[in-house]
């Protein structure tokens, strides 16, 4: 059973959300650095199936309501997704910094909003079109495409923004027919199995404090998601989706204070339009589903 609804403690629990991810971003962009990023993501996914098929065996229908499946392609498609999407992220960690990753990542929000009509079939109206587009005018900003300060690099957060974006959204699909525990298990067990032989051919002795913050970051990313969970259990998606937005200055705050990270004005104003953009498309929402309108 759901718990009574307390959109106050929603908040702070999704803003306690955004500080702890923002601590795994940062713990994942030294151990991405000081080993590599295969053998990182192998050992957070590792701990990963043994947590989901852990919390599967204790519900109800054991292990096996976990494994079955109206869309077993489409969930393995989602663990696939999933293991790139972060590989992804932590390249951009390591090569760009955790401030100008985020600016970037930030947009995919806007790519849900864009992809929502050809995946989910919802009507997409001119106004959540309008802000896709600012804010892909501030994510210009932020690159700087055909100025000698672009990098390549600057593409990954982007990639994995429409990764994410199209995870969501095929994770919003098969929830139509699938469990929730369904839907978690496959990721965490399709990522273990999918990112294993990377991980293995890459790996590399590990510093006894390394292995110490790769334990904290396995621990982050379980206490991450079960305050996730929680807040969305205690509140409207739309009341405290736009304070996930908070992940931004913690991580910003993480580059600035302990990997010496700079914070470039157009990266400012790109970010501030991603964000406000975002936030317009999350209100509007908010709206239309009060009002019962199909589209925005």
């Amino acid at each position: 059973m759901s718990s009574p609804q307390n959109t106050r403690l929603g908040i702070w629990l999704m803003i306690a959300t955004s500080a702890v991810f923002a601590l795994q971003d940062g713990l994942s962009r030294h151990l991405g650095a000081a080993t590599n990023v295969y053998m990182v993501v192998t050992v957070r996914f590792w701990f990963m199936a043994v947590f989901v098929t852990l919390v599967s065996m204790r519900s109800p229908g054991g292990l096996g309501a976990a494994v079955r499946s109206a869309h077993p392609a489409i969930q393995a498609l989602r663990g696939l997704l999933l293991i790139v999407e972060i590989c992804l992220m932590v390249v951009a960690f390591v090569k760009l910094g955790l401030i100008e990753t985020h600016a970037v990542f930030v947009c995919y929000p806007l790519l849900v909003s864009m992809l929502s009509g050809p995946i989910l079939g919802e009507k997409v109206g001119w106004r959540r079109w309008a802000a896709v587009g600012a804010g892909f005018v501030g994510v210009l900003i932020i690159l700087q495409p055909g100025s000698g300060v672009f990098s390549v690099w600057a593409l990954f957060p982007f990639a994995s923004a429409l990764m994410f974006a199209v995870y969501g959204l095929l994770t919003r699909y098969v929830a139509r027919d699938d469990a929730p525990s369904t839907s978690f298990f496959w990721a965490g067990i399709v990522g273990a199995i999918a990112i294993t032989p990377f991980g293995l051919m890459h790996w590399q002795p590990m510093a006894a404090g390394d292995w110490a913050m790769m334990a904290v970051l396995c621990c982050t990313a379980v206490l991450g998601h079960w305050l996730l969970i929680k807040a969305y259990d205690l509140a409207e998606a739309s009341a405290i989706q736009p304070f996930a937005y908070f992940q931004l200055p913690f991580v910003s705050l993480l580059g600035f204070l302990l990997f010496s990270e700079s914070l470039r004005m157009n990266v400012l104003i790109g970010a501030a339009i991603v964000v406000g953009a975002g936030l317009f498309t999350l209100w509007r929402q908010r709206l239309r589903e009060k009002q019962g309108r199909p589209g925005l």
